[in-house]
């Protein structure tokens, strides 16, 4: 899940999201038109540009300002400022320009002849393309604008969060703009009431626009109402203003939420086979099909639960030393014998607000134990672990959200979401069962080191500004998936069995996830129908079930991309360990295989091993 973005497939991932729970440095660019027209580099020196690759770059960077132009809130993420006073417009005028927009990169790339690009511009078109025919699909046959108030919520959430959160600019300077923000927040949603038809919205998105909205207000009293009292006198009293405004606004909304949206959202939350396959065709920008995926996500479901029966006995004999296991046991016993073993890393959990704080040390101790073992090069960018904001909160329990490709020296935030206050003690007893401080462990391993943060902060580096911004959902969150398995196998926490048996927990929910990813939207699966899979077969929690099962209706496709892009990083890491022989080493391979930024795992796999990029590219 996520931030606004103007692709729900392919574009920054501002947040991206552990799987419990789907939303993205480079060096300094000031926002200016002439210095963004030099920032589409190559990976190395390279020789003169050909025709085409001075075609693609100038295509490149018109994306990139045309894009920012059309959304002032994506301009303020990706880290271009000059539009940073501008709210979004969201009505069909502004549908048509986007339209026009894309129809017309279409038009230019198709022009270009992409075997005479260089090889870097060869995988950036690919990825042009895709990005292309994926919003143009979003805008004119999904057609979310019209269902899914989240994507508003989102938009003016982030508004005023981009501003705030980092420090970019003069605080005095972005609280300018922030009230210019609020002030236009009664026209946005307006626009937003326009767009949405009730009839189509499924009740679980209005039902989580009603716990979200409000959350806009939050960030207002949590990050600009305490400071107030130290700003000029005029910024004061603008910002006085446009504070009443938003309040008003915000509260007329909720109103109409409430009281119109609600009682008539009458949408189906499953999007059916063909919205989903062309949905996942381009989340994934795979030639993996559905049934493809779903096929070996149940073979390796059945490999995940036999290989956690092992690693079960073992611990459950250490408790029972005189246990006798069966030679050939049925999967009830398995079932009771993995069980308890899990009950021994239940028994350490966190306090209910304590969850923050153990991320901080976990941080700590993944960085050593990374350096210590020479598994991949650290970066030096900032990263501050924080309470996840309101408004983004009800999808996920944590995220990782780094600056905008043309921000400097920025932090990364990972953020972690609080238990809900009206949650019974049952269902916090539930929750933090789930997340017991092994889990919280493989959650920091996954968000920041040597997952996310790390992975994004690597391989933003690549000078394709482009790239940067129109990252592959399954390389980002592939990696994070790879990485907790690296760990593990590097020994981390001393081999303790315990924590080896929590992180196949944690891959057999990337399994069941991209089963129920498809199963849910294709194939009519049940709440019933998910819960016992999850909870039976893949041993979650009660909370952590019921809250993926929130996330799968209000989400698609994005739940596959954990398990596929895990697969890729999996398979391409043993075709270069078979091609470099006695010369691979895990920082070497690491570091090479980040260094090409987020495209699909595919390019990569061709730029390692010398490939021909065109045999990859099935546009």
């Amino acid at each position: 899940m996520t931030m606004y973005r103007p692709s729900s497939t392919n574009s920054w991932p501002v947040r991206a999201c552990a799987e419990g729970a789907s939303q993205p440095p480079l060096v300094n660019r000031s926002c200016t038109t002439a210095l963004l027209a030099t920032v589409f580099l190559f990976a190395a020196p390279a020789p003169a540009a050909s025709t085409a690759d001075d075609a693609f770059g100038r295509l490149a960077n018109d994306y990139i300002e045309g894009i920012a132009a059309l959304s002032p809130v994506y301009a303020t993420a990706i880290g271009d400022h000059r539009a940073d006073g501008r709210l979004d417009d969201v009505d069909a005028a502004a549908r048509n320009r986007i339209r026009t927009a894309y129809l017309d990169y279409r038009k230019r790339l198709a022009a270009i002849e992409r075997s005479d690009l260089s090889r870097a511009n060869q995988v950036d078109a690919a990825i042009l393309a895709n990005t292309i025919e994926s919003e143009l699909f979003e805008l004119d046959t999904l057609e979310e604008w019209a269902w899914n108030p989240l994507y508003y919520v989102s938009i003016s959430g982030n508004a005023i969060y981009g501003l705030l959160a980092r420090d970019f600019a003069p605080l005095e300077e972005r609280l300018e703009n922030v009230a210019a923000r609020l002030e236009q927040l009664p026209r946005f949603l307006e626009q937003t009431r326009g767009s949405l038809q009730p009839e189509r919205v499924p009740k679980i998105h209005a039902e989580t626009a009603v716990k979200q909205n409000p959350g806009l207000l939050s960030i207002i009293d949590a990050m600009i109402v305490p400071g107030m009292d130290e700003l000029p006198p005029d910024l004061r009293a603008r910002l006085e203003a446009a504070i009443e405004i938003a309040r008003d606004a915000v509260a007329t909304h909720q109103t109409w939420l409430e009281e119109e949206l609600m009682p008539r959202a009458a949408g189906d939350f499953r999007i059916g086979a063909e919205l989903y396959d062309r949905k996942l065709a381009y989340a994934l920008h795979s030639p993996m099909t559905r049934k493809e995926i779903q096929a070996l996500a149940e073979n390796e479901y059945e490999l995940v639960r036999s290989q956690m029966y092992e690693l079960a006995k073992q611990v459950y004999a250490e408790l029972h030393p005189l246990t006798a296991f069966p030679d050939d046991p049925d999967e009830a016993y398995k079932q009771v014998v993995i069980r308890a073993a899990l009950e021994e890393a239940y028994r350490k959990l966190p306090p209910r607000d304590g969850i923050v704080d153990i991320a901080r040390q976990n941080l700590q101790q993944a960085t050593d134990f990374v350096i210590e073992n020479n598994i991949v090069t650290m970066p030096e960018e900032p990263v501050e672990i924080i309470v996840m904001p309101e408004f983004q909160r009800g999808i996920a329990l944590a995220y990782l959200s780094p600056p905008g490709p043309l921000d400097e020296g920025q932090k990364a935030f990972y953020a972690v979401a609080p238990l809900p206050e009206d949650w019974t003690d049952e269902q916090v007893e539930s929750f933090l069962r789930e997340y017991n401080l092994y889990s919280i462990q493989d959650l920091t391993i996954h968000e920041a080191v040597p997952g996310h943060y790390l992975q994004l902060a690597l391989s933003n580096r690549y000078p394709s500004t482009l790239r940067s911004v129109l990252w592959s959902g399954p390389f980002v969150e592939g990696w994070a998936v790879y990485a907790e398995r690296v760990m593990i196998d590097a020994g981390y926490l001393d081999h303790d069995p315990l924590m080896r048996l929590i992180n196949l927990k944690w891959y057999l929910r990337a399994i069941t996830n991209a089963i129920i990813d498809s199963a849910i939207h294709v194939d009519g699966m049940t709440r019933d129908e998910a819960m016992k899979l999850m909870i039976e077969g893949g041993f979650q929690e009660e909370r952590e079930a019921a809250g993926k099962w929130v996330r799968a209706q209000l989400t698609s496709a994005q739940l596959s991309t954990y398990f596929v892009g895990y697969q890729e990083h999996i398979a391409m890491r043993a075709a270069v360990e078979k091609a470099w022989g006695e010369e691979f080493t895990l920082r070497r391979y690491h570091d090479q295989a980040l260094s090409y930024g987020s495209p699909p795992v595919r390019f990569v796999r061709a730029l390692i091993l010398d490939e021909d990029i065109s045999a990859t590219t099935s546009d």
